[in-house]
């Protein structure tokens, strides 16, 4: 069962179960696709499933701009730590915390919109374009297709702005590989954190959920011993949160939103 996966537990069960929830279980990255387009179709079906999600205000703060063009998948990689995988997918969908939309329609009513300049407003298009695409993501998979987030697409946002000839007030917030996965492909379902780790019942108790990271410290070097990766979870979180340096130049992003109309005051 993909619980079990899940947490690398085998002890681990759920007392409800429907088709939904173990396709959310089986998730996983993939990384490598078979040559084979994601049609116009299945585009389709997954933008109207990302815009079925939870929207704050119905602002609809976002947008996704699909990205097949073979060299212009090229350059994205470049600027997203040459992963291989965005040249390899078929599809390269980059999504965009749009508060543009917003300006435009308040400069065709001769109005301001003075709120789009503060933080909130920021936040409400990360959280919005972030509901859109996990939904996009499980459309996928339910289609037999394969995805990967690409945070990365953050390391250079202003040449990202540039090649996708995004408005002022726009930026890209992540990219996503999309295409059919490649069965050769050796990966597995990444345990998550014990379920007692992250939820809480009506206060926060941070000691009796931080008994639980040893064990699972164990668990993912476990899975990742089996695909030739290092280091338990503890080793990754202080590593990746070590400084600035280890952002790879994410720790620049305050000036570059300000300087793409997203100042966040």
């Amino acid at each position: 069962m993909t619980v079990t996966a899940r947490y690398a537990d085998p002890e681990a069960t759920l007392g409800v179960a429907n088709e939904v929830i173990a396709l959310q279980l089986a998730h996983r990255s993939v990384r490598s696709f078979t040559p084979r387009p994601v049609t116009e179709d299945e585009l389709a079906a997954l933008v109207a499933a990302a815009q079925s999600a939870s929207t704050s205000s119905n602002l609809q703060a976002w947008s996704v701009v699909a990205v097949r063009d073979p060299q212009r998948r090229a350059r994205l990689a470049a600027l997203a730590r040459n992963q291989r995988f965005i040249n390899e997918a078929p599809l390269f969908l980059v999504w965009i915390v749009d508060l543009s939309r917003a300006r435009r329609l308040a400069d065709r009513a001769g109005t301001t919109l003075d709120a789009t300049d503060y933080l909130e407003s920021t936040i409400v298009g990360f959280v919005d374009v972030a509901f859109a695409a996990q939904n996009a993501v499980v459309a996928a998979e339910s289609l037999g297709l394969g995805t990967v987030f690409v945070g990365a697409i953050r390391n250079h946002p202003e040449d990202v702005a540039a090649e996708l000839g995004l408005p002022p007030h726009a930026v890209a917030a992540f990219g996503l590989a999309v295409g059919t996965p490649d069965p050769a492909e050796h990966a597995g379902i990444k345990p998550r954190l014990p379920r007692a780790a992250v939820l809480h019942h009506e206060r926060y108790d941070a000691a009796a959920s931080d008994l639980h990271i040893p064990v699972y410290d164990r668990r993912l070097g476990e899975y990742n011993a089996r695909y030739g990766l290092p280091g338990a979870w503890s080793d990754r979180v202080l590593e990746r949160l070590a400084g600035p340096r280890s952002l790879s130049g994410r720790d620049r992003l305050r000036a570059a939103l300000e300087r793409l109309g997203l100042p966040s005051r």
